[in-house]
């Protein structure tokens, strides 16, 4: 990709801060499809471009007029905040955002890799941003034109599974009153996501390594195959070597899809990333003007954590929105991050370590956090703990119990743990 277009005003205006965000752009934008332009410049923009106008001034801000023109005013040409600024406006709805070098390195080599068709493992915890990165690769792939199908294996109910993925006949189960393509021949000539790979069933997984291996599936209730052309992207929150090693993930489909491996790092790995995100959530949150980070709000936001890596940045700005309506920036005093649902002390329960909080394992709460969503939580990881005690730490047996399959338990498991309840190795081992 080439660098934004100038001219020998912008270049004179605007110089110091065009050469730096043109560099992220090439990594990152279709220079084409971005107008750039000084405030002043009243020319006819260019058609089915999005238009960024820059201008000097004393009180930084950002304005979204239009879906397709956003005016950015800034102050210091070399700050930190000047540059998130001008990415979050250069942005389209489906571009990724990083200022980081590292993350940049992953989108320069996922662009690369994009003109080939070979499989494509992402690695990296929940919320980091993985199926943007997939969408990167679709879009700059000679798929773009082609369908871009996106399966969560973890959120489809495992017993439609085969029937979501390869397609149906009619009449071939109760239920299925008419027939069904499914997914992978609905992304015939495009590319597949398959989120959380490692949530599909074993007997799944034979079944879409042969359709990888010969391009072909043959829906339930049918005889016959069907050819496909699909570009498989897979992405993965867990580590898969491991789960190879403890018989969940067949070998021969992991060496199949890791063909190119990339990873994502955790947002804390990344904090050039997190001012130039920020203000692309404002600017998708809001309308009309949109209140302007502070240094001192950007500070914050950078020195935080971030267990729940974007989406937990994208709820702090939401809030900070809310806190800061009427004030043309977002202070320190706006930004109230997460209060995840933390236990007070651990005790060894069933050989796993759990946080609980005294009697009943009900953790201290103020009133803020007394809602009826973190109730409900605190009395699912309450319940799910005292049953995987009872039965010693194995997940199979605990699943019966609880009436659910293994795969949901280990989905609940590792959703305790982002939201920061503490459950040792043994809850996402084996276990059986």
């Amino acid at each position: 990709m080439t660098g934004l277009p100038s001219n020998h005003d912008m270049a004179r205006l605007h110089g110091p801060l065009m050469q730096r965000a043109g560099a992220i752009a090439a990594s990152l934008f279709d220079a084409a499809a971005i107008d750039f332009r000084d405030a002043a410049d009243t020319a006819p923009g260019k058609p089915r471009a999005r238009r960024v106008s820059l201008s000097r001034g004393a009180n930084p801000g950002i304005v979204r007029e239009g879906s397709s023109h956003t005016c950015v005013t800034y102050t210091d040409p070399v700050s930190e905040r000047s540059l998130a600024m001008i990415l979050a406006a250069m942005a389209g709805p489906e571009d990724p955002i990083a200022a980081d070098p590292e993350s940049l390195s992953v989108f320069a080599l996922a662009e690369r890799l994009a003109v080939s068709d070979i499989p494509v493992l992402i690695n990296g915890p929940t919320g980091t941003g993985k199926e943007v990165l997939s969408r990167f690769i679709h879009t700059r792939s000679n798929r773009k034109d082609g369908p871009f199908i996106a399966v969560n294996c973890a959120a489809m109910p495992e017993t439609m599974l085969e029937a979501m993925l390869f397609g149906h006949q009619k009449g071939a189960f109760t239920g299925a009153t008419s027939a069904s393509e499914g997914f992978m021949r609905a992304a015939d000539g495009g590319t597949l996501l398959l989120d959380e790979i490692a949530e599909l069933p074993l007997q799944l997984q034979a079944k879409l390594l042969r359709a990888l291996q010969e391009q072909e599936v043959v829906p339930i209730g049918s005889t016959k195959a069907i050819k496909v052309d699909v570009r498989i992207i897979a992405c993965a929150n867990r580590d898969l070597p491991a789960e190879v090693a403890e018989g969940r993930f067949r070998a021969d489909l992991y060496y199949r899809l890791n063909v190119f491996p990339l990873t994502l790092r955790p947002l804390r790995e990344r904090a050039d990333d997190v001012a130039p995100l920020a203000f692309a959530l404002a600017l998708r949150h809001s309308q009309g003007a949109t209140p302007c980070f502070t240094e001192g709000a950007l500070a914050m936001l950078k020195l935080h954590s971030w267990p729940g890596n974007v989406r937990e940045l994208e709820n702090v700005v939401r809030r900070a929105l809310l806190l800061a309506h009427g004030s043309a920036t977002i202070a320190p005093e706006h930004i109230v991050f997460d209060s995840p649902a933390r236990l007070v002390s651990h005790l060894a329960i069933g050989g796993l370590a759990v946080a609980h909080g005294g009697a009943g394992m009900v953790p201290d709460v103020d009133e803020g956090t007394r809602k009826l969503s973190s109730i409900v939580q605190h009395s699912e990881a309450r319940h799910i703990v005292e049953v995987l005690d009872a039965c010693g730490g194995n997940r199979l047996r605990a699943a019966r119990e609880l009436g659910i399959s293994e795969r949901t338990l280990r989905y609940r498991l590792a959703s305790m743990r982002e939201a920061g309840i503490e459950i040792g190795h043994r809850a996402f081992g084996g276990g059986r």
